[in-house]
């Protein structure tokens, strides 16, 4: 029950779903977890769960696509703290479907779901190697980085850059003894569900929409927020200690 005691994480899009899951997990496995959300007051109110469980946590608005607002909060930690064991890059969007997508649309994603994730790590480097060995840096890709989306080829992208960029990330962090990891999931049962599904604003049924995981997962149903957020404990714990560069498929079976 004590795979992160004393040890301080970062967690991004932690409002809801699977950020809020992990950040209750992690706390719960003993680290102090700053949860982060672009809507803060979802952000202040998980923290306030965490604690009220006898758990450590500070809720702190973030957008990060504002690269400025990043360095603050990390600024913030390495007051408080002087060190970071786990950032957790989860924000994230599905984005537009299909090919007719705007250059405004084009920049948004891409710069929520990789640009963002790129500078956060960056900026957290010298954090992260005064965990001494134990930092440990995930990510949030996607089904869609393994297998293409014919829903959304610019989601597909993003994605697979996120995979890559952890690759990459992974080789050139290991002589600092940071890790770098991406689960990918597949459906989750949390509030942005129904709006990946229905991209077309189609108005799928409840139904329509279990009858589709259903045909496509082979354990027949929507991964629970839980379920993610043990494998980014995982990962973020020592329990992955020679675990880097490896982009793992938490889906059901999806990718099989």
């Amino acid at each position: 029950m004590n795979a992160l005691k004393d040890r301080v994480a970062l967690i991004t899009a932690a409002g809801s779903g699977m950020g809020r899951a992990a950040a209750e997990l992690f706390a719960a496995q003993g680290a102090h977890v700053y949860v982060t959300d672009v809507r803060a007051v979802a952000a202040k109110e998980v923290a306030a769960g965490i604690v009220a469980d006898g758990n450590s946590a500070s809720g702190h608005g973030l957008d990060v696509t504002d690269l400025s607002a990043i360095r603050g909060l990390l600024d913030e930690i390495e007051r408080e703290h002087g060190v970071l064991h786990v950032l957790y890059n989860h924000a994230g969007s599905p984005g537009p479907s299909g090919l007719a997508t705007s250059e405004q649309e084009w920049d948004q994603l891409i710069d929520l779901n990789l640009k963002s994730a790129y500078y956060a790590t960056a900026y957290a480097v010298d954090l992260l190697k005064a965990a001494d060995g134990k930092g440990s840096v995930l990510f949030t890709a996607s089904v869609s980085a393994l297998k293409g989306s014919p829903f959304s080829p610019l989601y597909s992208m993003a994605k697979g850059g996120v995979t890559a960029l952890v690759r990459g990330l992974a080789r050139a962090l290991a002589p600092a003894g940071i890790r770098c990891n991406a689960i990918c999931p597949a459906s989750v049962q949390t509030p942005m569900l129904r709006g990946f599904l229905d991209r077309n604003n189609e108005g799928l049924s409840d139904e329509q929409m279990a009858e589709f995981i259903r045909q496509t997962t082979p354990l027949g149903r929507p991964a629970r927020p839980e379920e993610i957020a043990q494998a980014a404990l995982f990962l973020a714990s020592d329990q992955s200690s020679f675990v880097t560069g490896v982009a793992l498929p938490v889906d059901g079976g999806y990718t099989a």
